[in-house]
């Protein structure tokens, strides 16, 4: 389950991080998001914390209130609804792919997933973008680059949207689809990690605006980009 707080007393980054690490390590907490500019944690819980706990953990110069609750767990919201963004997502990008594919005498295999992907990394960067950090901050707790790199999940999003520009455009075909099967492979890597180990975390393909759980989904959206990159590498070799 994952609630939302309003923290007061947040005024650096040192402070950020304080308020971080004193309610992680708070028992049932598996992960917290803060931001000081928003003045918000976004807790996931294993068990409901009660606010009198969170608020014993933190420093007396922070204060903490709810604001709302947003259950991501499967009994208060069906798999649909939980995965309703994405799911329209994917159907939006594979209607335009086709429609396109009509204006051809034939249809083109290798195109369609060229502009799928283009489709795919420009429309998933403009979310992370649209709260970078609060993406990097989000795919730091479960990617094993952006663990070790902070600022790697600042590079990840710009890197979407260079690739969509350069799958739309098709720039380089070889060296676009080599780039995305690396850093799609490295990234599955802690996708698969935090499923098998259960994690209760979430997922940030869709940056710090859905709240969307990890789960065997992500894994299926990061094999499916591995798998086209790989089949378009094939053809063009």
């Amino acid at each position: 389950m994952t609630h939302t707080y309003q923290i007061t007393g947040m005024t650096c980054s040192s402070c950020e991080e304080k308020v971080k690490k004193a309610l992680e390590a708070e028992d049932n907490i598996t992960n917290a998001i803060v931001s000081k500019d928003n003045g918000t944690a976004i807790l996931s819980m294993a068990k409901h914390v009660p606010i009198t706990n969170l608020q014993k953990a933190l420093d007396s110069k922070y204060q903490i209130a709810e604001i709302n609750h947003h259950e991501i767990t499967e009994d208060t919201r069906t798999w649909f609804q939980t995965y309703k963004p994405i799911l329209l997502i994917f159907f939006y990008i594979s209607l335009v792919t086709v429609l396109i594919q009509f204006t051809n005498h034939h249809f083109d295999l290798m195109q369609a997933m060229q502009h799928f992907m283009a489709g795919f990394f420009i429309v998933f960067s403009f979310f992370k973008l649209l709260n970078l950090k609060g993406f990097a901050e989000s795919y730091a707790m479960y990617d094993v680059l952006a663990k070790r790199i902070p600022v790697w999940g600042y590079v990840y999003a710009l890197l979407e949207l260079g690739l969509g520009i350069a799958y739309l455009v098709n720039f380089s075909p070889i060296f676009t689809n080599t780039v995305t099967f690396i850093v799609m492979s490295v990234s599955i890597i802690g996708v698969l990690q935090s499923v098998l180990n259960k994690k209760r975390i979430q997922c940030a393909c869709l940056g710090a605006v859905f709240n969307l759980p990890m789960s065997t989904v992500t894994i299926i959206e990061d094999g499916l980009m591995i798998l086209m990159s790989l089949a378009m590498l094939i053809s063009l070799l």
